[in-house]
């Protein structure tokens, strides 16, 4: 994945202690004063992609095709450079109810603010997505196309061009959550290293988390279906903040946060990298991101949680039960938990 630009710091209650990046165990989280400052709009300081120059890596380590740097208009397709020809709603009722990305396999579609290239992306969307329409424009031609669509997949509302998307009449999968279930793929067992009302942790705004002991690198799966709101893997190897450290690392973890069909979210914390982008619709038990020990953390392990929709990548934590798990769903410090994410 690339590096996504690193969330700001946000105004937090910290404790903390030193980093073993060989053990196995919960993290340090911030336990926020206030909601998240972070705004939760993709493209900027929440995480969404940069809009790189053509054939560059986006946030996802693939190519953007329809993508170009802001100020210089060259893209992949060889765009027109210039003013864009006008914003003005064609005035047609249209027939194409939503739209799929047909980018090709591995790649993103930036979506703009407006019916051009000229300004940085909002967020972006992946090869297949499907989103609702809810406008047509004329703006700026490129390679002859000068019709856009203004889209909205409750995530990211914006503009995309024709060119790089199909009209539909196919209905967009419910996130219905159905059911939530434990963020590891099929099968896979792991220790609960600190459950809900952890005294090391797990208190205040985290009172409902739950820290599962992983080797670095497993990937997490998303517990429910949703769309990814929040992204970033800014820090990498070698970042003083990569196997963990203390309070001043708070900022530093990269993260995952979904929106669920109930308006709830869940975050996946910690980890080594991401392997979704802002604006994607993923599916129940979809890879969301591979397990590590960055930001303020103890030890290799992946930092789960359903929260509240505050508006940024980090709220307060809700009660959360596994329909996978024996009981109550509720798994306490020390269990051992075998997935049934089973798509």
């Amino acid at each position: 994945m690339g590096r996504r630009t690193t969330l700001a710091a946000l105004g937090v209650l910290l404790v903390g202690c030193g980093t073993d990046e060989n053990a196995t165990g919960p993290a340090f989280d911030p336990d926020l004063t206030t909601a998240s400052t972070s705004g939760g709009e993709p493209g900027g300081t929440s995480g969404g992609s940069a809009s790189p120059t053509s054939g560059s890596p986006t946030a996802s380590g693939t190519t953007d095709a329809p993508t170009s740097a802001a100020g210089d208009e060259s893209t992949s397709t060889s765009a027109a450079e210039g003013e864009a020809t006008g914003e003005a709603s064609t005035g047609v009722e249209s027939d194409c109810p939503r739209v799929r990305v047909t980018v090709g396999a591995g790649q993103t579609l930036n979506v703009r603010p407006d019916p051009s290239t000229t300004n940085p992306s909002i967020g972006s969307l992946a090869d297949g997505a499907l989103v609702d329409v809810i406008g047509e424009s004329i703006g700026e031609s490129i390679d002859g196309v000068d019709l856009w669509y203004e889209i909205d997949n409750g995530v990211v509302e914006g503009f995309v061009l024709s060119s790089f998307v199909t009209c539909t009449t196919d209905e967009p999968p419910e996130l219905d959550p159905n059911g939530w279930y434990l963020p590891l793929p099929c099968g896979v067992s792991a220790q609960v290293t600190q459950g809900n009302n952890g005294a090391l942790s797990h208190n205040g705004t985290s009172a409902h988390a739950f820290d599962f002991g992983l080797p670095l690198g497993s990937p997490l799966v998303a517990i429910a279906d949703g769309v990814v709101t929040h992204a970033s893997d800014a820090t990498g190897p070698g970042d003083p903040c990569y196997n963990g450290g203390g309070m001043e690392c708070a900022s530093f973890a990269n993260y995952v946060t979904l929106l669920h069909a109930d308006g709830t979210k869940s975050l996946y914390l910690h980890l080594e990298a991401t392997s979704v982008d802002v604006g994607e619709t993923v599916g129940i038990g979809t890879e969301v991101g591979l397990s590590g020990s960055t930001g303020w953390s103890t030890g290799r392990h992946a930092h789960v949680v359903r929260m509240e929709d505050c508006g940024g990548y980090y709220c307060q934590s809700i009660p959360l039960a596994f329909s996978d798990v024996a009981g109550d769903g509720v798994p306490v410090s020390g269990d051992m938990v075998t997935s049934g994410n089973c798509p």
